[in-house]
């Protein structure tokens, strides 16, 4: 009786151990792709910030030449240009308000 509980319990082991090793495996692998994900996540945040700068920067251009088209004369954007002059006087202004405070 004492050698069939012996094996039985031998078997429950061997089975633990093999679930155990199987668990480790899967762990394993779910720990790199979780890190081949986080690679990625990285890689794509630095290029979300590229092209963020990027948009910037064109919209900034942008700004510039059509500022640049109205001061050479274009009717289309007068308007735009006129109130931004505007506005920078009125800045301009303020911080001479302020300085003479």
């Amino acid at each position: 009786m004492k050698f069939a509980e012996m094996s039985g319990l031998s078997e429950i082991v061997d089975s633990l151990e093999s679930k155990l090793d199987m668990l480790a495996r899967r762990l394993e692998h779910a720990d790199k792709a979780k890190k081949g994900l986080e690679s990625e996540i990285s890689h794509s945040a630095a290029l979300i910030n590229r092209q963020a700068e990027e948009i910037a920067a064109l919209k900034q251009q942008n700004e510039s030449l059509k500022m640049a088209n109205s001061l050479l004369g274009s009717d289309e954007n007068k308007r735009d240009t006129k109130l931004r002059i505007n506005s920078l006087i009125r800045e301009i202004d303020y911080c001479i308000a302020q300085l003479s405070d």
